[in-house]
């Protein structure tokens, strides 16, 4: 049930993302579509423009969108801001929802007119967008509590079960067919002999074990391996992480300073939108 809302969650907030763009591409393809250089003839030119009330709206949205999504995740992932109401795997889903959702907006607000210190700020936001990408596959990678927190090596090998001595308990089993599961929960390979669960599945056969026994060893057999898969993984996974936060924050940096410059430099001109 907690998937299929997780899933809903993520499927929602994407129609959201593709309705938007869809939205903004058609209400301005004529002026978009428009030269450069004749743009200004355009009858809606003072619309769509970067400092349009339509095209600066943007921009101020799409900003504030930024920052809010980023503000809320950290404040929550590092002070625990809100700790009992939002639970961190929610919330990095809203938060990558708002970091691809604004930056839309901003792209509409340049108008596709890129140039100065302004389109170092764009690439470094599409870096930073796309680096949040391959950043939300390490981050579903690393196992974790039902409230988001990150498990360590040591707690993830403490679900590890002694299969072994477990099945010698219960069912009994000749010691040549519980070296097998020990090789396979442990990922055991060989080039010569690689022992997988179906092989089991025929050993078991062969040593006329009960169909619903069979059916039991081999569900705990294939969770186990599961799980030593992941343990695995971890390490490279929060070694990937670290270096990932090495380039995500860099051009995260960059963004902030240049759009706080930006903003400064519009009020100055006295382009204040609304207010």
């Amino acid at each position: 049930m907690k998937n299929i809302i997780h899933t809903s969650y993520i499927a929602i907030m994407a129609l959201i993302v593709i309705a938007v763009s869809v939205y903004l591409s058609y209400t301005g393809y004529s002026y978009y579509t428009t030269p450069l250089e004749e743009r200004f003839y355009h009858p809606h030119y003072n619309w769509f423009k970067a400092s349009g009330l339509y095209g600066q709206g943007l921009g101020i949205i799409g900003t504030f969108l930024i920052f809010f999504g980023v503000t809320i995740y950290i404040a929550r992932k590092r002070y625990n801001f809100m700790v009992k109401y939002l639970r961190l795997k929610y919330l990095l889903e809203f938060h990558i929802f708002l970091c691809i959702l604004g930056p839309i907006m901003v792209l509409f607000h340049t108008a596709f007119k890129f140039g100065g210190i302004v389109s170092v700020a764009f690439w470094s936001m599409v870096a930073v967008v796309l680096s949040g990408v391959v950043g939300r596959y390490i981050y579903i990678q690393i196992p974790r509590t039902i409230e988001g927190r990150e498990l360590s090596l040591g707690e993830v090998q403490n679900m590890k079960t002694d299969l072994a001595k477990v099945f010698n308990d219960q069912f009994k089993l000749d010691e040549s067919i519980t070296e097998m599961i020990t090789s396979i929960t442990n990922n055991q390979t060989n080039a010569n002999n690689k022992v997988t669960v179906s092989n089991l599945r025929q050993v078991l056969r062969a040593n006329k074990v009960p169909r619903a026994e069979c059916a039991t060893i081999l569900s705990m057999v294939k969770k186990e391996k599961a799980l030593s898969s992941r343990i695995a993984r971890l390490q490279l996974m929060q070694k990937l992480l670290k270096y990932w936060h090495a380039i995500h924050l860099p051009f995260a940096l960059i963004m902030l300073v240049i759009v706080i410059i930006h903003i400064i430099v519009t009020v100055s001109f006295g382009y204040k939108w609304i207010f």
